[in-house]
C-alpha cells in the first residue's frame, strides 16, 4: 500500500487509517524535521517521499528514491540529510538486498542514513552484515550509526563488546550505543576487557577516559544476596 506524504508529517492524516502505516517514532521524526526545513525543502521532501512510496523497491539500474537520496543534503541542509534519507527508505519499504545496495553505493552519509533506518524496517538480523562493515571503519559518525537500536537487538555478545572498546579506543561517545545500560549489566567479560584496557593506559601514562570508567560501572551486577551470582557472560 502507498503511503501519503502527509501521513509522515506534522499534519492531518488523509484517513482514519493512515497513522498506522508510520510507526510514531518516524511521525516524531517527520515533525521535527518539518519544523527545521524552509518551505522549498519541505515541498521537495513532500514530493520526494511521494514518489518513493509510488515507485517502492529497485527499478532499472537507479531508482527514483535512490537519486531523492543522494539530493537529500542539497536539498534538505546536511544536518537534516540523514533524517530525510530515514523517511525516504521507510516511504520506499526498502528491505534488506535495496539497504545494502544503497550501502554499498553510497556515500558515507548515505550509509549512516541506512544504519539509522534499520531499526525501522528490518525486524530480523539480516543487516547485521552492514553494521559488522561500518564497525570496521574508522569514520567515528558511522561507528556512531551502527551502534543504534537495531545492533542493541540483533548484534552478538563478542561483537558488541569490541564495538563498545572501539568507542572508546576511537572518541565516540558511548551514549551513542543504545541499550549500553541493559547489555552491560553484569557482564563480567566485558568488565575484564575494560579493565585489561584501563590498566594498558596507566601502564602507558595515558588517562583513564571517564567513558571507560562508566561503562565498567554498568557493568556491576545488580545487589544479589550474599552467596549468588549474577550471570558472567564469559566468552568461550
Amino acid at each position: 500500500m502507498n503511503q501519503h506524504p502527509r501521513a509522515l508529517h506534522g499534519g492531518t492524516p488523509p484517513t482514519a487509517a493512515a497513522p498506522a502505516l508510520v510507526p510514531p517514532a518516524l511521525a516524531s521524526l517527520r515533525a521535527r524535521l518539518d519544523s527545521r526545513l524552509d518551505a522549498p525543502a519541505r515541498a521537495w521532501l513532500d514530493r520526494a517521499v511521494t514518489e518513493a512510496a509510488d515507485h517502492p523497491g529497485t527499478h532499472g539500474p537507479i531508482s527514483v528514491w535512490e537519486l531523492r537520496i543522494a539530493e537529500a543534503g542539497r536539498r534538505c541542509g546536511h544536518e537534516n540529510a540523514d533524517d530525510a534519507r530515514v523517511l525516504l527508505l521507510h516511504a520506499a519499504h526498502a528491505g534488506p538486498e535495496a539497504l545494502a545496495h544503497v550501502y554499498r553505493q553510497g556515500t558515507a552519509a548515505e550509509r549512516r542514513a541506512v544504519l539509522h533506518a534499520l531499526p525501522h524496517l528490518v525486524p530480523g538480523p539480516e543487516a547485521l552484515p552492514l553494521v559488522e562493515d561500518a564497525l570496521r571503519t574508522n569514520d567515528t559518525r558511522l561507528v556512531a550509526a551502527a551502534l543504534g537500536p537495531y545492533a542493541a537487538r540483533h548484534l552478538d555478545a563478542h561483537n558488541w563488546r569490541h564495538a563498545v572498546l572501539k568507542c572508546l579506543f576511537t572518541g565516540v561517545p558511548v551514549d551513542a550505543v543504545a541499550g549500553l545500560a541493559e547489555r552491560a549489566r553484569a557482564d563480567a567479560e566485558l568488565a575484564r576487557m575494560l579493565g585489561d584496557h584501563a590498566e594498558e593506559r596507566t601502564a602507558a601514562g595515558r588517562p583513564v577516559p571517564g567513558d571507560l570508567r562508566r561503562v565498567l560501572a554498568l557493568t556491576e551486577p545488580a545487589a544479589t544476596p550474599t552467596g549468588t551470582h549474577g550471570r558472567s557472560g564469559k566468552e568461550s
